[in-house]
């Protein structure tokens, strides 16, 4: 007998009949003995709809009633599933983030959990219940509903399973696995069977959705094994584990992955003094908006280009918090660009390879895609693009690896 902690998206849950479906897959756990605590996000499309409905409202809504509203999405959820386990005779029990009492901090839309009180999950479970949580959501210290960003549920099972402490937290989501590629853009990329941590911790941060980046890091933080499977058929799925077991040697790259979401934005002419830089990034901070590459050229002239991306959604926000740095500081100019996006390989067998960043930049230069930003660390290269030329570039670095004929490593 196991504790299970799974967690199943909205493609899974997106209809009543797949809301039947994992219904009767929870319960095959069930009567093998099992405990199972299920985290369900809102069914697909869902939350979309409802962020659509404030447009017809205002344009900028409250932070705060952005979360009010969102979190009914998996409300339904819980309550359809918890029914439809019950209607088959397996006693089921629905709760909401503030039942479980998952408190987080008060930056709503963007909330990261605090502390999670598992008394009455632990009673529920004592029962033989099966215990279904809204994804997604929590509540701050004064009792405000908050949420925990685009696919904060992963985070929310994950953080579930070690507060419980389970023997596995699974991810079942509408593909089979962590793939060396989205199989959408590159047709022969490969499941694999095992990835490190910290490998998925890359790939997560660098615009893979397969899980969500505070997810993996809840999970290596805490040794949570993790599986990623299907909802959909049967299969081993991609184990997470907390590092490499040596059990062959590891490709110098083990996959690509790309974020499409990007924006840069660069202050021209600044001058290079002690502190620009936090000058220039604290007011951008200070917004809640997440900085991600950051490159400073100091010219001839004792003047800095200094630029950084952003997320796209953050991009309108962050021009205008800039563009009053700009004035404060007496630079130049404020310089945008939204069309761009961010391919990386990723692989621990990097540490052990050399030439691995000659062969990237060759490689997208005889497709004649210009590299616009840089950024590396011990096992990944991150590269800025022009975005109509993404696709192009992941398909060219994925043969240039050699990850159409990768070999998974074999589960031991």
């Amino acid at each position: 007998m196991a504790l299970l902690v799974q967690k199943y998206g909205g493609t899974s849950v997106g209809t009543t009949e797949r809301i039947k479906a994992v219904a009767d897959k929870v319960k095959r756990f069930i009567e093998k003995g099992d405990d199972v605590v299920v985290v369900v996000s809102a069914m697909s499309g869902e939350t979309n709809r409802l962020i659509g409905l404030t447009k017809d409202i205002m344009e900028e809504p409250t932070p705060r009633e952005m979360d009010v509203l969102v979190s009914t999405g998996e409300q339904v959820t819980i309550a359809l599933l918890t029914m439809a386990l019950n209607h088959i005779d397996c006693e089921a029990v629905s709760y909401t983030g503030s039942q479980v009492r998952i408190t987080t901090n008060t930056a709503h839309t963007k909330a990261r959990i605090v502390s999670i009180d598992e008394h009455n999950l632990r009673s529920d479970l004592d029962a033989g219940r099966v215990i279904v949580v809204a994804g997604f959501q929590g509540v701050d210290e004064a009792g405000n509903i908050t949420t925990l960003g685009r696919g904060g549920s992963d985070t929310t099972a994950v953080a579930l399973a070690a507060a419980l402490k389970a023997d596995e937290c699974q991810i079942y989501t509408d593909v089979d696995g962590v793939y060396t590629t989205d199989p959408r853009v590159v047709e022969s990329a490969r499941r694999m069977e095992k990835i490190t941590f910290e490998e998925m911790l890359e790939m997560a941060s660098l615009g893979s959705k397969v899980l969500q980046i505070r997810a993996v890091e809840f999970a290596g933080k805490y040794a949570v094994p993790l599986r990623v499977l299907s909802s959909f058929k049967e299969g081993p799925g991609t184990l997470i584990t907390i590092e490499d077991d040596g059990s062959m040697e590891k490709p110098a790259v083990s996959g690509i992955a790309f974020n499409r979401d990007e924006a840069k934005l660069t202050l021209v002419g600044v001058p290079d003094i002690p502190g620009i830089a936090s000058k220039i990034l604290r007011p951008i901070s200070d917004q809640n908006i997440e900085v991600d590459m950051i490159v400073q050229n100091v010219g001839l002239d004792k003047k800095t280009d200094f630029t950084f991306t952003i997320h796209r959604d953050d991009y309108k926000r962050a021009k205008a918090v800039l563009s009053d740095v700009c004035a404060s500081l007496q630079a130049e100019r404020v310089v945008g660009d939204s069309d761009i996006a961010k391919v990386s390989i990723v692989g621990v067998g990097m540490r052990s390879h050399a030439g691995v960043a000659t062969k990237m930049f060759e490689s997208l230069s005889e497709e004649g895609i210009n590299i616009q930003m840089i950024s590396t660390s011990e096992i990944k290269i991150s590269v800025v693009i022009d975005e109509k030329y993404l696709e192009l570039a992941v398909r060219t670095l994925h043969s240039a690896f050699d990850l159409d004929d990768a070999v998974t490593v074999k589960e031991s």
